[in-house]
């Protein structure tokens, strides 16, 4: 019980020993950014073919040491949440985000082992090893913050993102109606027209599908300008919630740094 106590205080960065728990985020860390620096390489057919043993031995380590991070996670998720009873906890981080993510970064390499996949598929399998990305976001501040900032602002960010898509219904709607007749290989349908108001409410402007009509015309210039303001708002709400954040995570550093427990009684003092 005892070493599994240890373990978990490893892999727990708010609880664990310190060293013992940066130790782990480098090791952990830097095997996921090799993992990256290794797919984007493979892609170069050169560099795979000239390094396709060290690309195998890569993936072959990384395997390994996720699969045991996993299956530790697992075994220690009752520590995690010893307010539910084993079974739960462990079903708990088993579907939590992370553990899902945890599951699926491996899941491509065990797959062919259990069923026979198309190449193609497995093509898209391999894809997902691009989750263990995600990985990152147990052992970043960085991350963390960033996610707290978007849990925060959720309510926020979805009312704008739905403004933003009867804009462009509106405006799609619209255009079509009004350059179906003129550009009839262009604006063909609604969905073609949708293209040109994604295009045009972000201010992009490819230039393959474009209004030629003057109410067209008109209308393009104005969803362009509404898309400089309704665009920008999901940016602002964000970084407003960042700075707060922040600011919340230096007032309470401060606090830690200014409370200091009592070496006899153990009490924490306020200096």
């Amino acid at each position: 019980m005892e070493i599994k106590h240890n373990i978990f205080l490893l892999i727990d960065s708010e609880k664990g020993n310190k060293k013992g728990d940066y130790l782990v985020e480098y090791v952990i860390s830097g095997l996921i950014l090799l993992n990256v620096i290794a797919i984007f390489l493979e892609s170069y057919k050169s560099i795979n073919t000239k390094y396709s043993t060290l690309f195998y031995a890569i993936e072959m380590v990384s395997i390994i040491v996720f699969s045991i991070e996993y299956l530790v996670r697992i075994w220690v998720a009752d520590l995690q949440y010893p307010k539910l009873t084993p079974t739960k906890a462990r079903l708990k981080y088993i579907f939590s985000f992370l553990g899902v993510v945890d599951l699926l970064s491996i899941l491509p390499f065990y797959l062919p082992f259990i069923i026979t996949i198309d190449l193609r598929v497995m093509r898209v399998l391999r894809l997902l090893r691009l989750l263990r990305l995600l990985k990152l976001n147990r052992h970043s501040k960085s991350l963390q913050l960033i996610g707290t900032v978007l849990k925060n602002t959720r309510n926020d960010i979805l009312v704008t993102v739905f403004m933003v898509f009867i804009l462009l219904v509106l405006a799609s709607t619209l255009m079509y109606n009004l350059e179906n007749e003129a550009q009839p290989d262009a604006f063909e349908n609604i969905g073609q027209a949708l293209w040109w108001a994604v295009a045009t409410l972000t201010t992009v402007g490819y230039g393959d599908i474009y209004p030629i009509t003057g109410l067209g015309k008109l209308l393009s210039g104005v969803i362009a300008l509404l898309g400089i303001g309704i665009v920008a708002l999901p940016t602002g709400i964000i970084s407003s919630a960042y700075i707060e954040e922040v600011q919340k995570q230096k007032e309470k550093n401060k606090k830690k740094r200014d409370t200091y427990a009592c070496p006899k009684c153990g009490e924490q003092i306020n200096t």
